[in-house]
């Protein structure tokens, strides 16, 4: 028994949602076995940011159906008739257990065989657990990860166990302190455990985490850093006490564990090439077989920007980028969309704080701006990243539309930068008037993160990243303006 498609997309995360729409902006409506999205999980794509932010509200969180894919870009919400309308047949609740590249098959945990002749892998990554850091705990009842809806309804019931009690967050990075605003915001007394120097050390600067550090401290969260669980004590299956590597003892009535993620590709090891922990791709996002694509967390792909260096990446806007460049070039074999022109782009929103991220944090890190908690304004300061006398890579917390979009236009045109001292001095007033020079250098595919058309000009989308639907955003307004100022408040 089994089923044949033209077209397979595997995994119903984010990369399926934009694709899904790529194909039908670009195709119309699938025909009968023209398309399948196969998914383990029992919802249609949504976006997986608001896990982290709205889902969390202690009061009206935002829930399904308000953010399916695609709402995150300011796109069409995109629910399970939406599918259903335009031919696409949705496969949820099903697990494959493996793949014949060279068969062009897929086998699911129920035996049924299901082919195809082109195949776009958006399997995404899976959140690592202790055991594989030789801890142990994670079966137990209060110990939450945070990757789809199932933990995030974990995450809710835990929380609303323990109102004022203490919750031991495993991990400073983005999952990390984004969870342990929200723990803040469902007054909960937060500690946040990390071996590194400080919080987010993959992106931000010493200085920078600084400032992020004591902006959580004056909320009321503690930091131990240097330092790593080594064991959770379980009584009646709930962790009752983490123990830190240097003997101290922490009572915890939840447990929230952050520590990084893996790309899921051990269906296609042996079979496609792996490069930097996932699926190796070109241009076109297409692997080493023709007929397969990868895209988002599991795609390791060139990037013009960094002279071709080949990266992967965990973040949403690079799943939604390289599932609408894969699907362009899946349709249209004659190579017309291109190779991808991606800006690497990070951004988060806690508390009253909001950042943008662009690039690459390579060279010399440059300072501008006022870090100070006591300023009587709203903070607004950054680094750039120079590198062979140009912005590599720039980072800014708090900045306007129209200064995002300097910023990422100075990112992208490789600003040159004669005088350092200048350029920490003027800050983005240097970014604004260099922007628009001629020693700026404009580079092929234009400003849209994605090449060849494959994606829509994206300043403008960088600047203003991300709404939900109009009830999602009636919750959020009432309980960032009103209720709850500290909340998580990153957007889709």
């Amino acid at each position: 028994m089994g089923r044949a498609f033209t077209y397979v997309i595997l995994g119903g995360g984010v990369a399926a949602g934009y694709a899904a729409l790529e194909f039908v902006r670009r195709r119309g409506d699938a025909t009968p076995g023209e398309l399948c999205i196969i998914s383990e999980e029992a919802v249609a794509p949504y976006e997986r940011p608001a896990l982290s932010k709205g889902y969390l509200l202690p009061e009206g969180g935002v829930r399904l159906p308000a953010f399916h894919t695609c709402v995150g870009a300011n796109d069409q919400l995109l629910t399970e008739d939406w599918y259903n309308e335009h031919g696409i047949e949705l496969i949820l609740g099903m697990r494959i257990i493996s793949a014949d590249v060279r068969r062009k098959t897929l086998l699911t945990s129920g035996g049924e065989t299901i082919s195809y002749k082109t195949l776009i892998v958006a399997t995404g990554a899976r959140a690592l657990k202790l055991e594989e850091f030789g801890g142990s705990g994670s079966d137990a009842e209060n110990v939450c990860y945070l990757r789809n809806i199932e933990d995030a309804d974990k995450l809710v019931r835990q929380m609303r166990s323990c109102p004022g009690g203490n919750a031991v967050v495993i991990g400073g990075g983005y999952i990390g302190m984004e969870c342990a605003a929200a723990l803040v915001a469902n007054k909960i007394k937060v500690t946040i455990i990390f071996p590194g120097k400080h919080c987010m050390d993959r992106l931000f600067t010493q200085k920078n985490a600084e400032f992020y550090e004591n902006y959580y401290t004056s909320k009321g969260v503690t930091f131990i850093k240097g330092t790593t669980v080594s064991s959770l004590e379980i009584s009646f299956g709930k962790v009752t006490t983490a123990i830190l590597r240097d003997g101290r003892r922490l009572p915890a009535d939840m447990v929230v564990v952050g520590i990084g993620a893996r790309a899921n590709t051990a269906l296609f090891e042996g079979q496609l090439v792996m490069e930097k922990g996932g699926i190796k791709v070109n241009g076109k996002m297409q692997t080493s077989d023709a007929s397969v694509y990868a895209v988002g967390d599991v795609a390791t792909f060139p990037v013009k920007l960094l002279g071709g260096d080949a990266r992967r990446f965990e973040h949403v806007d690079c799943a939604r980028r390289t599932a609408r460049h894969a699907v362009a070039a899946a349709l249209d074999p004659s190579g017309a969309a291109g190779d991808i022109d991606y800006l690497p782009f990070f951004y988060s929103r806690v508390f009253a704080l909001s950042w943008r991220f662009y690039g690459d944090n390579a060279g010399e890190a440059v300072h501008f701006g006022d870090l100070s908690l006591s300023a009587s304004s709203p903070p607004k300061f950054g680094a750039f990243w120079v590198s062979a006398g140009r912005i590599a890579g720039a980072f800014l917390e708090g900045g306007s539309p129209e200064e995002y979009e300097a910023t990422a236009h100075a990112v992208r045109s490789g600003v040159a930068v004669p005088d350092a001292a200048q350029l920490a001095r003027e800050g983005l007033a240097f970014v604004v008037r260099e922007g628009r020079s001629p020693a700026a250098r404009p580079r092929p595919g234009g400003l849209s993160g994605g090449g060849g058309g494959s994606d829509k000009p994206s300043y403008a989308w960088h600047a203003t990243v991300g709404v939900a639907a109009a009830v999602s955003i009636a919750a959020l307004a009432y309980w960032y303006g009103r209720k709850a100022p500290c909340l998580v408040k990153r957007c889709f």
